[in-house]
């Protein structure tokens, strides 16, 4: 599972749909944010699962799912949207669904939808990966179900660069220093950039969140589900929100984990991003350093920051032998910062660190093709990589020129003397990018719906603690539930207070008290 949002693209860093006879809807009219102890939530009637929000997308919501097995007795079917909504009647696409079904078939309540964010990560491989990703009760009492969003995966994948110039991309070293690197890093974003209109067509027009929001109750629909129960991490938040906005009515238990501040723009994200994965090294470098066997890296947190800083700097000008490749900068950065999501993946960075600093890039090199999907030959398992980069800037084109990039240097590297160069050249990444969505992007409140369970933790890198809180204040039946740790997300990160919180919620409708502290 990969929910890595970096500096390569736009920042922003599980797919359960619910339903069932017995998962009604919600009633919003207790959200749960007022404190005082836990609230049930209890049932309310509502329309017709299979009701259009129009009358042009009858024919979608009248569809059901022909599911077939796969994948080891998960079951998968075929859910055809519209490319565009506005043209109801023109060009389909098909999304691929799977369903994990209950453990326990007789105490099933539902669906259950999930996300695993991205942008761009196929969700289909998020629902069968079981008690990596859910507790066993959620196992037991819903079929978890799983979907590529559109343009993503076996979604109509977009497609923006081949295989040998999505390598070329990722190699590129993330904040050129010389007139010939920077002539380099544009070509390749200028590359992509392009690339997509190119190779995909309309399809790179109609990869928006929005769209995919739109999807997603259209499988509602499929599903059988008056509303819809979610789990969703990390961009799989702005997702949902972005479904309770347009779908406050059919909103059943939903949580968004590690969320997505849905009201700040690219600089303000990225910026505060930065921040984020600053905090995360420093509480990897002050581990190593309280290390009862020493730490390698430095004797203090300062030294060691300045070993991994220069580290990177020495592979921008030298790359490592990695086997028969070359590690770059590029390369390395991408699994420098993806080891920072979870406490667990330190030992695995400190792994990478100590090779790389005795010459051998190659642990770096496979744990960097890991998290970009790249197989030993040279080609991909998804598209993971365009897809964020089309959904991204599609839903927020919003860039400046290389030019303008110096003067971003100081905040950035106010914010993170690590990172903060690589996250401000990053704010070119959609110049030249010209698809655009005629769907508007809305402020979200989500007035009417049921109670949204907000999951922030406080030393999150990807999606700082700041951005849960944020959401859950803009959200009218949010409630905020803080988890004190490292990494990314908050549910089944050996946190009891929080994943007994959650599964309350999701399964008996018990919502906590908003700022419930775990």
């Amino acid at each position: 599972m990969r929910r890595l949002v970096v500096a390569v693209a736009l920042v922003l860093a599980f797919a359960l749909v619910a339903g069932g006879a017995l998962v009604a809807a919600l009633d919003s009219s207790s959200p749960g944010a007022s404190g005082g102890g836990p609230t049930p939530v209890t049932p309310s009637a509502t329309r017709s699962p299979t009701e259009p929000p129009s009358p042009a997308l009858a024919p979608y919501y009248s569809q059901s799912l022909d599911w077939s097995e796969c994948h080891d007795g998960d079951q998968c079917a075929k859910l055809t949207v519209p490319l565009d909504y506005l043209r109801p009647a023109g060009e389909t696409i098909d999304l691929a669904v799977l369903k994990v079904p209950a453990a326990d078939s007789g105490s099933r309540i539902g669906s259950l939808v999930t996300n695993p964010g991205g942008p761009g990560e196929p969700g289909r491989s998020y629902a069968p990966v079981g008690a990596q990703a859910f507790g066993q009760p959620l196992l037991d009492h819903f079929d978890v179900v799983g979907f590529d969003p559109r343009g993503t995966g076996d979604s109509s994948p977009v497609d923006c660069l081949s295989d040998a110039q999505l390598d070329q991309y990722l190699g590129e070293d993330p904040q050129p220093s010389t007139a010939q690197e920077l002539v380099a890093f544009r070509a390749h974003q200028q590359r992509m950039a392009t690339g997509c209109s190119r190779l995909s067509g309309a399809l790179a027009s109609h990869v928006s969140t929005v769209e995919s929001a739109r999807d997603m109750d259209i499988l509602r629909a499929a599903l059988g589900d008056s509303t819809m129960n979610y789990l969703g991490a990390s961009y799989g938040t702005k997702l949902g929100a972005t479904y309770a906005q347009l779908f406050p009515h059919r909103v059943g238990r939903f949580v968004l984990d590690g969320a997505v501040d849905v009201s700040l723009g690219t600089r303000q994200l990225t910026l505060q991003q930065a921040a984020g994965f600053e905090q995360a090294i420093e509480a990897y470098a002050a581990d190593c350093v309280k290390s009862s066997v020493g730490c390698f890296l430095g004797d203090n947190v300062p030294d060691v920051l300045r070993t991994i800083s220069d580290l990177i700097d020495s592979i921008a000008t030298k790359p490592l032998p990695a086997g028969d490749r070359e590690l770059t900068a590029g390369n390395a950065f991408y699994w420098i910062a993806v080891t920072l999501y979870r406490r667990d993946y330190w030992v695995l960075l400190t792994t990478a660190l100590r090779s790389a600093l005795a010459g051998d890039g190659q642990t770096l090199m496979l744990l960097a093709d890991s998290y970009a999907a790249r197989n030993p030959d040279g080609t991909f398992q998804n598209n993971s990589m365009e897809a964020f980069f089309a959904i991204s800037c599609l839903d927020d084109p919003w860039s400046i020129p290389a030019t303008r990039v110096p003067s971003q240097f100081p905040a950035f590297e106010k914010a993170s003397p690590v990172f903060g160069k690589v996250f401000a050249w990053s704010l070119t990444s959609c110049h030249g990018f010209t698809p655009r969505s005629d769907q508007p992007v809305p402020t979200i409140h989500a007035k009417g719906a049921a109670p949204i369970v907000v999951i922030g933790t406080t030393r999150d890198p990807a999606t700082p603690f700041a951005w849960s809180v944020a959401l859950a204040h803009q959200l009218d039946s949010g409630v905020l539930l803080r988890r004190d740790g490292d990494g990314h997300t908050g549910y089944n990160t050996w946190n009891a207070c929080i994943d007994d919180h959650v599964e309350s919620y999701l399964i008996s409708g018990i919502v906590p008290a908003d700022n419930t502290s775990c």
